[in-house]
């Protein structure tokens, strides 16, 4: 039976290499011809994901956008071949999704506590823009009927700036992508930026405030909850990130949970907020992979993450479908709970 068309916002959360989970899970609800896209805010590989479907969308319509986000992460695994952080020969031989018994990687993690990129890279080399300027345009991305919202973190005021479709660049893109460890901060209109995550990862304010869509599907790459403590000093650096990245997202869900509750029916804005249907689509796949596997751009794993990412996509059309246009999935109420 043919389904109306629903307008749906997407809110694309970042995670390197990981990313290539959100491609999946955007392959396959790009199927669904009764799901009209109509923003998407993203932040680090979650933006990059964001810009690559909206590229290809302009001229080509889903089929477009479907094959530009695969020539994005076929750019990406390419240029990775020429990458020194590769997984050592027993892993690759026990089929293990790590770096962290490479020699590279952890010589790497070493110096990043020790040196900033701006002793070990002088010259702010950064191979994604390449990548980018191969598989995104940009001019189309200004004229698009999808909405895009691109966060990056000022250096200077901590705070987070948005970019919209006629300024978002590839310095945008990377901006959003920048960890302070490994990339000299990008410079726009004569402000450094770091990544958005530190911000918003991502930022859903421009999803309620610029669109008309009611409902928003969030594709969550950074788990919220992790069970046992860190004990080693990298996973404890890996938990600490996805606190942090979260933060400001769990914030913005929280208070769409309490005005559910106690917004004034004549505030405007309150009441948008209120009513918003929010849904996710996660995996626990996410909880097993090793923070080093971020850095992993081999196309085996590329794949095998966005299969992951179409599995999960499905899941949630076979559990949710009826329910995107009505209700909430995401259980939002918990949140408060928790407070």
């Amino acid at each position: 039976m043919t389904r109306d068309v629903i307008l749906v916002d997407l809110a694309l959360q970042g995670g390197g290499a990981h990313g290539a989970y959100t491609w999946g899970v955007l392959d396959r609800l790009l199927e669904e011809p009764w799901l009209q896209i109509e923003g998407i805010s993203g932040t680090s590989a979650g933006a990059m994901n964001a810009a690559a479907l909206i590229s290809g969308h302009v001229d080509g319509g889903a089929d477009g956008a479907r094959a530009a986000l695969e020539l994005f992460w076929r750019r990406v695994s390419q240029a990775a071949r020429l990458s020194p952080l590769q997984r050592n020969l027993v892993d690759v031989l026990m089929g293990r999704w790590t770096l962290d018994a490479s020699p590279i990687f952890v010589a790497t993690d070493i110096m990043s506590r020790l040196f900033s990129p701006y002793d070990l890279n002088p010259k702010g080399v950064n191979p994604l823009r390449e990548i980018l300027a191969e598989a995104v345009d940009f001019e189309r991305i200004s004229r698009a009927r999808i909405k895009l919202f691109v966060t990056a973190t000022s250096v200077s005021s901590g705070r987070g700036r948005v970019f919209r479709n006629a300024d978002v660049t590839p310095d945008a893109l990377l901006a959003s992508a920048c960890l302070p460890t490994m990339f000299q901060a990008v410079e726009i209109d004569g402000e450094a930026y770091w990544d958005g995550g530190y911000s918003g990862n991502p930022t859903i304010t421009p999803l309620v405030r610029e669109c008309e869509s009611m409902d928003t599907i969030l594709v969550q790459i950074n788990p919220i909850e992790r069970k046992g403590t860190p004990r080693s000093a990298t996973e404890i650096l890996n938990r600490l990130n996805e606190v942090s990245f979260n933060s400001v997202l769990l914030k913005e869900l929280r208070m769409i949970a309490l005005l559910r509750r106690a917004a004034n029916p004549g505030d405007r804005e309150g009441s948008r907020w209120a009513g918003m249907r929010m849904h996710r689509i996660s995996t626990q796949m996410m909880t097993e992979l090793s923070a080093s596997s971020k850095l992993i751009a081999e196309w085996d794993f590329l794949c095998m993450l966005r299969d992951e990412g179409r599995r999960s996509a499905q899941d949630f059309l076979d559990r949710h479908e009826r329910d995107v246009g009505v209700r909430s999935t995401l259980d939002l109420d918990a949140l408060l709970d928790r407070v």
